[in-house]
């Protein structure tokens, strides 16, 4: 059977503390390997014989624990770096949000579990990022990005009103010959996030031209939506003095820079 040959040769290859047992769907066997999520859970993997070829997977194991531990519907650009260099270092994929190694000779398969089962138990301990996430936090990881990007960039600069008040803007980015005032709004609680829209709506407002009808500066409203606390309230308001966009959509992030 196809559940006694895979045991036959991990057997031969990795400590006795990894068990085998057949699942329901032929063709698939779990192997309960002694790594542990953050939460003390057993990491398993996979032998999977898909009819063409072996695969070792976590059936998306890693990234659904992952996501279950925040309200994030994505990862942020960092955490996806962190697990694709993770997969890069240990020589595994992700396909379908699955962890994936495939292996062609059965005396590879010792060292292809070990190798998926090290990756399922890295990215979940990329939890460990999410679990104290200051207000603000964005900002290591948005400086990380406009650098990767040669973006010349200033922070916290000051800019006077048409009030005469004084505002002090998070960045001020140029990209493509374009600069771009850029406001970070960060949250973790529904009221507080309110509170930080109206201080941004105020302040682009203020920083219009006596005109009212152009802007000194382009001027970007960055929400770090890492948490699900902004309403489409907050982010209608500020459509209209400011490009509003997501921090986990660093695409869209990148085009109002560059072009508007």
């Amino acid at each position: 059977m196809y559940h006694d040959l895979i045991s036959e040769s991990l057997r031969d290859g990795l400590p006795g503390m990894f068990k085998c047992s057949p699942m329901p769907k032929p063709g698939v066997v779990r192997v309960a390997t002694p790594l542990l999520y953050p939460d003390g859970g057993i990491v398993d993997v996979y032998v999977h014989h898909n009819g063409h070829q072996q695969v070792i997977t976590d059936f998306g194991d890693a990234l659904g624990w992952l996501g279950m531990q925040t309200a994030e519907t994505r990862l942020s650009p960092t955490r996806q770096w962190m697990v694709d260099n993770i997969c890069q270092t240990l020589g595994v994929e992700i396909e379908n949000d699955a962890i994936t190694l495939t292996y062609t000779d059965d005396k590879q398969l010792a060292a292809a579990v070990h190798r998926v089962a090290q990756a399922v138990t890295r990215v979940a301990d990329i939890w460990f990022t999410l679990r104290v996430r200051p207000v603000g936090g964005v900002a290591d990881e948005l400086e990380a990005w406009l650098g990767g990007r040669r973006f010349t960039f200033d922070k916290g600069m000051i800019h006077t009103g048409r009030s005469g008040r004084d505002w002090t803007v998070d960045y001020r980015v140029t990209a493509n010959e374009r600069t771009s005032l850029v406001f970070v709004l960060s949250s973790r609680s529904r009221a507080a996030a309110g509170l930080a829209a109206q201080h941004v709506y105020e302040a682009c407002i203020d920083l219009m031209d006596q005109s009212g009808e152009a802007w000194q500066k382009p001027i970007i409203s960055l929400f770090d939506d890492i948490v699900d606390v902004w309403r489409e309230k907050d982010i209608e308001m500020l459509q209209l003095p400011s490009c509003p966009v997501m921090w986990s959509r660093p695409d869209e992030f990148e085009r109002a820079l560059k072009v508007g």
